[in-house]
């Protein structure tokens, strides 16, 4: 005989506790201290197990039955019902744990293990403190459109929008090693390319001709700075690399005999 909301509302704790049973494997365990436990017996593997679906008042009898179908179902499948609520569990719990910080901290190992610039990894670590007070703590796949752009606003509205267009390119970098190492679903930072302000390109003043060069070079080898920034000025024309690289520079690199600097790309 089928359970009824009336029977179960009047049901009266004794000194043992007792069961009222409903429909396939359904029922309900009656506490001596008046608590009401729904619970539903299945197999599996063959071996007897007991499922605990929730607690009377707050699982209805109308939910009690729709668990314990999604359970049977389960059990039809070959799976474990108790097996499949821990794993669902554990997996909100992984999940949960998964923030941008944590994600993005990873993504920064990666960076120095490649070996990149000392000055790229500092812009890049500079740009992500600012970033983590809003979306730091948040699970990575719970991030939605608008909280990056909050970040990205922020930026705007003090009128960095060089910083805030660099900013979107690394939130989008931190998305995009999450989806390759399983861990995110989609890079929403790729669609705010059109939502910030462009940047206005700057023309900044540059020497074009022989004669305003020679003018500059002259004006090196006659300053009065320190010897070897003199030496690293008259030297640059030459050979037209980063001033970080020329500061790195070290002696294994040239070969005086034949006047070269051996420059490998991976390297720098």
């Amino acid at each position: 005989m089928s359970l009824t909301a009336i029977a179960i509302k009047n049901a009266r704790p004794r000194p043992k506790a007792y069961k009222l049973f409903d429909e396939k494997a359904l029922f309900l365990l009656v506490m001596p201290k008046g608590g009401k436990y729904w619970r539903m017996n299945y197999r599996h593997l063959g071996k007897a197990r007991t499922l605990s679906i929730g607690v009377w008042p707050d699982v209805s009898l109308a939910d009690a039955r729709e668990r314990r179908d999604a359970a049977r179902k389960l059990v039809a499948d070959g799976l474990d019902p108790h097996a499949e609520r821990k794993l669902v569990k554990v997996r909100a719990q992984f999940e949960a744990n998964i923030t941008f910080k944590a994600i993005a901290e990873e993504w920064m190992v990666k960076l120095h293990r490649e070996e990149r610039a000392r000055r790229t990894i500092e812009k890049v670590r500079w740009l992500l403190e600012m970033a983590y007070p809003v979306i730091g703590d948040r699970p990575i796949n719970q991030i939605d459109i608008q909280e990056i752009l909050v970040v990205l606003r922020k930026l705007e509205a003090r009128g960095c929008y060089e910083s805030a267009r660099r900013m979107r390119s690394v939130i989008s970098r931190v998305f995009r090693y999450g989806i390759a190492t399983g861990r995110a679903q989609r890079d929403f930072a790729s669609d705010l390319r059109g939502a910030i302000v462009t940047p206005k390109t700057r023309h900044y003043a540059a020497i074009t001709t022989p004669k305003r060069a020679g003018e500059l070079m002259l004006a090196i080898q006659n300053s009065s700075g320190h010897e070897i920034t003199r030496l690293a000025f008259r030297m640059t024309p030459h050979v037209f690399v980063r001033p970080g690289e020329l500061r790195q520079a070290e002696w294994s690199e040239f070969d005086l005999d034949r006047a070269i600097w051996l420059l490998i790309a991976a390297e720098k």
